[in-house]
């Protein structure tokens, strides 16, 4: 029963913040721009380990195209139609669809058109990661902000509405908190489960990460570089065993810290 009047929460809460108020097209560029920029940086990071199913780069006469080219397009393209057309729906959440991949594909290489040099997997290739972080947080500010909670413990019983409020919180808290610290595998657990993503936001994070760049100095620094030096530095993807671990579903267990 409580189930079912957390659904019914949540959709009241999504009807009045995001469709009474027509911000359905911002949402459905800020999905588009989020799922753009994991899956592209995902497969940059299959290509770099050489994965043998994976597709490798767009080349045309020996040339490699940059993901970030095919962002610029889809940002030009998609922007003239929505301002020089001014489609109705269905056209309107498409070219918000499209516009969101084109952002999440041109940011991806922020560093790149920065720096006008392919930047991406050196120290300067992180200001795109940081470029990201920014944009999505500012995105996320902008549609949300704190309406759609606040809608949510109008509607309910005060107990529901407090638990609804502060898992959801919980959840984008450690989210960014995650995300800051380059665990983006977590940081995706931390939206669909809260719990499970707050041990991973107290332990030490990545030693480029933004939150490393913040907040940590000198030792603290080093003994990042210490514990991600060897198989903690490797790609989420490739970590399976030792993810399920933490989350106590089988493989190694390993103890961290902050």
């Amino acid at each position: 029963m409580s189930s079912l009047v957390l659904v019914g929460s949540i959709s009241d809460a999504y009807q009045k913040g995001i469709v009474d108020t027509g911000r359905e097209s911002q949402l459905i560029f800020f999905v588009s721009f989020l799922v753009s920029f994991g899956f592209i940086r995902t497969s940059a990071h299959m290509i770099r380990a050489q994965v043998s199913w994976w597709p490798g780069n767009v080349q045309v006469g020996g040339t490699h195209i940059h993901h970030l080219v095919w962002g610029i397009l889809l940002l030009l393209i998609n922007g003239y139609v929505a301002v020089a057309i001014h489609p109705g729906n269905p056209w309107q959440d498409i070219i918000a669809v499209f516009f969101g991949i084109g952002t999440g594909l041109t940011l991806d290489e922020f560093a790149l058109w920065l720096n006008l040099k392919d930047v991406y997997w050196s120290e300067q290739g992180r200001r795109s990661i940081d470029a990201v972080i920014v944009a999505a947080g500012l995105a996320g500010i902008i549609l949300v902000g704190l309406r759609g909670w606040i809608d949510v413990t109008t509607e309910v019983a005060d107990a529901i509405q407090a638990i609804v409020g502060a898992i959801g919180l919980i959840g984008v808290i450690f989210a960014l908190v995650n995300a800051s610290k380059e665990k983006f595998g977590m940081s995706l657990i931390s939206i669909v489960a809260p719990i499970a993503g707050i041990p991973s936001a107290f332990r030490l994070g990545k030693p480029h990460s933004v939150w490393a760049k913040l907040f940590y100095k000198h030792d603290r620094q080093k003994e990042s570089e210490t514990r991600y030096a060897g198989e903690r530095g490797r790609p989420f993807w490739k970590r399976g065993g030792e993810l399920l671990g933490r989350l106590g579903l089988g493989g190694p267990r390993r103890a961290g810290q902050n």
